[in-house]
């Protein structure tokens, strides 16, 4: 075998990175921190600390067709968009056909990742990792980064005036599992992203009344778009992204006017004051029907917190609030890293092209999915470690 590559993580992006080390002569060797592969995909009932963690309901965002990796189709008996089980499993036969779970590590955490005292000519990582309380280290050749960044909760109570009286229950978003212990409560969601509002919809079936915070409004796109076809195979064409490329402003205004024909985003209270492209829009079949109907009314941001009500920003008040559930997203780190080697600030990392620290003397690390496309992220992260792999055996620079 070529190179020794250490791959850090064994979900949605750690398993093609496996493959593609493979497909380029490399000998790689998976660490995953868990018991099992999938990372954000599997299910568990309790939160494990350090990594990513789902409610029970949760279904993809993006199509079969669309998320699947380029060398093997997700089965034709498969529903376009699946729930997370149904990820979890493609994952499984992924790493089955191409016989990809021996070079995986389990239960491995990686501890530190240094670079050699002869760093500047070898390009070599001298990588620590822990296994059943016995750390060991190891010299690699060339790092893949596949952590994803939903690890950590983003929980800013700081921005909550009075949270610290607040005699009800409040949590992050990635602690939520299912509906059913809400019953008849008073809920407050925050964050009209797609976890928020996908909470806000699930709890209003159970809930006495579920309120959704939001700063700023969001755009709704529906998964079931133009003729039936999923959002994505109908926008996601090397037309529209030609056409959005020589008329961005032409293409908001088109996609504003589609998903207010449907939804008016204004007399919802949802319209934001951003352009549709600008940032992520929020994947919601059921909400508009959930706000006609009163199940969830929209609310202002939280100006302040007291004992048992919530004041808004416009004035309003909610009184005897039972939970509040902060889907307020996820803040990323590499804490196997020193700072000299990448130091994360207001969640940016200072990347080339999402995937390279330039600084180095050497292009043997790269990281992989953390792009935050408006699609998929599975055929990223497959097409970034084909490229990562390629710098690492030099056929490429």
């Amino acid at each position: 075998m070529g190179k020794k590559v250490a791959v850090i993580g064994a979900g949605a992006s750690g398993l093609p990175a496996i493959k593609a080390c493979l497909d380029e002569g490399l000998d790689p060797t998976c660490f995953e921190r868990s018991d099992d592969i999938g990372g954000l995909w599997r299910f568990k009932k309790d939160p494990e600390e350090s990594r990513a963690s789902i409610y029970n309901s949760v279904i993809i965002n993006t199509s079969k067709e669309m998320m699947c990796y380029s060398d093997y189709p997700i089965p034709e008996d498969y529903p376009n968009y699946m729930h997370n089980s149904k990820v979890l499993e493609y994952f499984y036969q992924y790493m089955n056909h191409f016989q990809l779970k021996k070079y995986i590590k389990f239960k491995t955490s990686v501890c530190s990742v240094k670079k050699r005292p002869d760093f500047a000519t070898t390009g070599q990582w001298d990588v620590t990792t822990e296994h059943n309380g016995k750390q060991e280290t190891h010299v690699f050749d060339a790092i893949l980064v596949c952590v994803g960044h939903h690890t950590s909760p983003n929980l800013p109570l700081h921005s909550f005036p009075g949270i610290e009286k607040f005699k009800g229950h409040y949590f992050h978003s990635r602690d939520y599992k299912a509906p059913e212990e809400f019953k008849n409560k008073r809920v407050i969601v925050v964050g009209i992203g797609n976890t928020g509002v996908d909470l806000a919809v699930e709890l209003c079936g159970v809930a006495k009344q579920v309120y959704l915070s939001t700063r700023r409004g969001a755009w709704l796109l529906n998964r079931v778009f133009d003729n039936g076809f999923p959002l994505d195979i109908v926008l996601f064409s090397r037309f529209y992204g030609l056409f959005q490329d020589a008329f961005p402003s032409l293409v908001n205004t088109f996609l504003e006017n589609k998903v207010n024909s449907r939804v008016n985003h204004d007399n919802f209270g949802l319209k934001p004051q951003h352009r549709m492209l600008s940032q992520h829009p929020t994947i919601s079949d059921d909400l508009p029907n959930r706000i006609i109907s009163g199940k969830v009314l929209i609310k202002t941001n939280i100006k302040r917190f007291e004992e048992t009500d919530v004041v808004f920003e416009d004035g309003t008040v909610e009184k005897d609030i039972d939970v509040v559930i902060f889907a307020t997203g996820y803040k990323f780190f590499f804490s196997f890293f020193d700072d000299s080697v990448i130091k994360v600030e207001k969640n940016q990392a200072p990347l080339y092209k999402m995937m390279f620290l330039p600084h180095l003397e050497k292009p043997t690390v790269a990281f992989i999915g953390y792009v935050q496309p408006l699609g998929a992220i599975m055929p990223i992260s497959e097409i970034q470690a084909r490229w990562a792999t390629k710098v690492f055996t030099g056929t490429v620079f």
